[in-house]
Order: structure tokens, then sequence, then C-alpha cells
């Protein structure tokens, strides 16, 4: 059980961080359980979705949220010299670091630890970014995302890759019971963190998707933002142009 430290109440950073780094030995086989390996496939298409917007080769694209560096190592696909990986966790990056190394990927790949509103990168410092399944632990959902758009050359693609909620019958239904039973007792079982595992559908649960997501991304500043649903409304691909 994660508890905060005596006498302080933490913010939504603190506690995503200890968090996280509770689970991160686990994480990366969990997400292959309770998302069926379907998250593998739903990179792939974060990655072509950011693809079509590029009008060139990227030099250096930046991967928000990377915690073990999936999407920035499905990234390096599209050719760019450099991809940065950023986290609040320290342990995430540790074991992003130790698949790094026993993929020779190292070199390649560059992780950082770091807030997406306080990125430690100059103005238009990447020509393209990701964030997959990190905006809704953002402490400040407007402040990340501006400070991504900071960061980003003119005109260059943001991709989010989300949960969401399935809204037809009977997807509506069959995911509640998931995500709210299924899901919690999954987690507790194979990581022994209840409270990871009741967070993630929570926070899920009360994440602006959808429609009420790209107006966030316009208000930070993004334009020609656009939605593909995933799987019957499980997840949600958004990209917008900074």
């Amino acid at each position: 059980m994660i508890k905060p430290p005596i006498g302080q109440a933490p913010g939504k950073r603190a506690h995503v961080e200890a968090m996280f780094d509770e689970i991160a030995p686990r994480y990366d086989a969990l997400n292959r359980v309770l998302s069926f390996g379907i998250d593998v496939l739903w990179r792939k298409r974060a990655v072509a979705l950011l693809a079509e917007a590029l009008r060139q080769r990227p030099e250096r694209l930046l991967d928000v949220a990377t915690g073990t560096a999936d999407l920035a190592i499905e990234a390096l696909s599209l050719g760019p010299r450099e991809v940065v990986g950023v986290d609040i966790s320290a342990g995430m990056l540790d074991g992003g670091r130790d698949k790094l190394r026993r993929r020779g990927l190292a070199g390649r790949v560059t992780l950082v630890q770091g807030d997406a509103a306080d990125l430690p990168f100059p103005d238009g410092a990447f020509d393209g970014a990701f964030v997959a399944f990190g905006v809704r632990n953002f402490e400040d959902l407007g402040g990340g995302l501006a400070g991504i758009r900071r960061v980003l050359r003119p005109g260059a693609p943001l991709v989010v890759l989300e949960t969401s909620q399935p809204t037809a019958f009977p997807f509506k239904q069959g995911y509640r019971v998931y995500a709210g039973h299924v899901m919690p007792r999954v987690g507790r079982m194979l990581s022994g963190n209840a409270e990871a595992y009741e967070y993630l559908p929570e926070s899920a649960r009360e994440f602006p998707f959808g429609e009420a997501f790209l107006r966030e991304m316009q208000a930070a500043g993004f334009a020609g933002c656009i939605a593909r649903p995933q799987t019957f409304g499980v997840a949600s691909l958004y990209r917008g142009l900074a």
C-alpha cells in the first residue's frame, strides 16, 4: 500500500510517481495480460498516425510518460536520430534502461526523469511527440499539453494514446465490469498492489475522452485535432499539430 509521508498530503504527481515506482518491475507483464496484448497494436497505430503528419524524416522525437520505453522503442521505426523518453517515475525509467540495454538500443533512446508541464528542453526541440496512457496522470492536464507543445517545432504532430469509455451496448457494460472488478483483482494478484489497479480504471472513468479531450488539446494550442477510437472505444488515438 502506497502511503504519503507522515504529515504530508501529496499532490497527484507525488502519488502517481510513488505508485508507478512500486509496480514498475511487473508493469510490462501486467500490460500484456490486462490488455490481452492489444496494447502492442495500439502503439503501432500511434506511430503510424504520427507518421501521417510528418513532412520528412524526423530528427528527434519525444515520448512523454514513456514508462518502460515501449512506445519510444516503437518510434525508432520512423528512423529518427534520437528518441527521448520522459517520465516522472525513476522506477519505470530504470526498467526502460534495462530493456534498452538488452536490445542494444541504449544509444538511440535517451530516458530522462521529468514532468510534462516543465520539460527540460528548449522551445521547438522536437519533430513530433507521443503520450501513451499518461495524460490522465498529468497533475495539470492543460499545463502538460502546453508544455509538450512548447518543445515541438511549429506544425509538428502530437499523438496521444489513452484509455476511453465504450459507449455502445454491450461493450459499455462489459468494460465497466472488467475495469471495475476484473482488472483490480488481476492487478492485485500479479503486482501485489491493489491501489494501483483501482486507481487506473478510476482515472480512466474521470478522464475527458473523445470530443472533450480534443477541446483540451485545442485549448493548449494544438490545431487540426482528430480522434480515432480503438477496439470498440476501449482506447482512443488523438492527434494535433503544434
